[in-house]
C-alpha cells in the first residue's frame, strides 16, 4: 500500500536535508551486494531518524536490528559527545560491511555492534539508553519491547518500525500471516500501556514514537 504517491514522496525527499556521501556509498553496496535491500532505512527515514535523535540528544542509543549500519549512523548524528550506540542483530555476515562504513564516519568509537539474539544481548547491557531503534523480527517485538524498557529511564524514546506493515495491519489478515498479527497486538500493547505515550507517526512504513512516563 502506497500511503502517498511516488510524486509526492520525492517532493518530500527532495526537499528534506539531503543524504550524506557515506550514505549514498552504503545504500548503493547494500542494492549491490545484500539480499532485500529494501529493508535498508533510505534517505527520508534516515534524515527522520536523525532529526529526532538531534532534538532528543541520546547519550546512549540501542538499536535492535542493524542490517547494514544505516540507521545506526543516521542515529549517531544526535549522540552526545562521550556516548554509545549499541546496535544488535543476528546475522553475522553484515558484521565487516557495517564496521567497514561505521569506521568512515565520526561516529565509528561509539559504535558498538552485537552479533546474537537481541533478547540475549539486551540484558548484559550496562547501560541507560535515552533512545531504542526497533527495527528486527516483527512477531518479537513485544519481547524486544519489553527486554528494551527495562533498559530506560523516564523521558527515553522508544522508535519501532515498521508499525503499518504495507498496510496489511488495516486489511484482512490470513491466519498463517504471524508477522501481521504480531504488528496488530503489538500497536495495541503500545496504544494501551500506562509506562508510555504514544504517537504513530505514517512515514514510509509506519513509526511509532513512544516516551517513557
Amino acid at each position: 500500500m502506497h500511503f502517498l504517491s511516488d510524486q509526492l514522496e520525492s517532493y518530500i525527499a527532495e526537499h528534506s536535508e539531503s543524504e550524506p556521501k557515506l550514505l549514498k556509498e552504503l545504500t548503493r553496496e547494500t542494492h549491490l551486494k545484500v539480499v532485500r535491500p529494501r529493508m535498508i532505512t533510505g534517505h527520508y527515514q534516515g534524515r527522520v531518524l536523525s532529526m529526532l535523535s538531534k532534538i532528543i540528544s541520546p547519550r546512549n542509543i540501542l538499536e535492535i536490528g542493524t542490517y547494514t549500519g544505516y540507521s545506526a549512523l543516521c542515529l549517531a548524528e544526535g549522540m552526545q559527545s562521550g556516548g554509545e550506540l549499541h546496535t544488535i542483530d543476528i546475522n553475522e555476515e553484515l558484521v565487516d560491511m557495517q564496521r567497514r562504513y561505521f569506521d568512515q564516519s565520526e561516529y565509528g568509537t561509539s559504535i558498538r555492534q552485537h552479533v546474537g539474539d537481541a533478547l540475549e544481548v539486551i540484558p548484559k547491557l550496562d547501560l541507560t539508553f535515552d533512545l531504542v531503534f526497533i527495527d528486527a523480527d516483527k512477531t518479537s517485538y513485544a519481547a524486544y519491547f519489553e527486554a528494551a524498557i527495562q533498559k530506560t529511564a523516564r523521558g527515553s524514546v522508544i522508535f519501532s518500525d515498521n508499525v503499518l506493515w504495507s498496510g496489511k495491519v488495516v486489511e484482512t489478515v490470513q491466519k498463517s500471516d504471524k508477522a501481521t498479527r504480531s504488528l496488530l497486538a503489538f500497536n495495541k500493547k503500545l496504544k494501551e500501556d500506562p509506562r508510555i505515550e504514544t504517537v504513530v507517526l505514517p512515514i514510509r512504513d509506519g513509526l511509532t514514537l513512544s516516551r517513557v512516563l
